[in-house]
């Protein structure tokens, strides 16, 4: 029998930092960095996703285990590693290419995903309002080669994979041990 996996796309900031989290959580098969949401439908390259005119986002492409980890699991993991009220930025990385989003790939994403930013900003988990965009999913194109599986094959030769993916590695880790991959 065939294992069935379903597809996750989340924009939360630069995609070096957020797939070296997704890419720990147990149940989650592959996860690739990439361009969602733009207006424009070929190919973008990442020096014309930086400049801001292409409408993309840094995004991740999250390709999940439903019987390991849900949906509403993985939004969790979403919503507690990085700032969703921040527009258009992530700590230091400013643009629209940072944005906060999740692009639903069919009915029940969608409404779990309105329905937990509703609760959290009616729960004040955050001290300002969310402004995750939440729209359907259109396209997905993966970034260069030298994106993927950044800090894993990085760390050691980046100064901004110690200084900022490594702090936000670890707080993760600490917070979701249950979520975590046997090492």
């Amino acid at each position: 029998m065939e294992k069935k996996t379903e597809i996750a796309t989340f924009a939360n900031g630069c995609f070096w930092c957020t797939e070296a989290i997704f890419q720990d959580v147990k149940g989650v098969e592959k996860v690739t960095s990439g361009y969602t949401d733009g207006h424009i439908d070929k190919q973008p390259t990442y020096e014309e996703v930086c400049t801001g005119t292409t409408g993309f986002a840094e995004a991740l492409q999250i390709v999940y285990d439903p019987t390991v980890i849900s949906y509403d699991e993985l939004l969790e993991i979403f919503w507690k590693t990085h700032d969703p009220t921040t527009l258009n930025r992530q700590g230091n990385d400013v643009g629209t290419q940072y944005r906060s989003g999740i692009y639903y790939h069919n009915e029940e994403q969608r409404k779990k995903a309105e329905y937990y930013k509703e609760a959290l900003d009616k729960s004040g988990a955050f001290d300002k309002p969310i402004v995750t965009e939440i729209k359907a999913f259109r396209h997905f194109y993966p970034a260069e080669d030298y994106h993927q599986s950044y800090f894993n094959n990085n760390e050691d030769k980046n100064p901004y994979c110690k200084i900022v993916i490594r702090p936000k590695v670890d707080k993760f880790r600490a917070a979701f041990k249950d979520k975590l991959k046997t090492q």
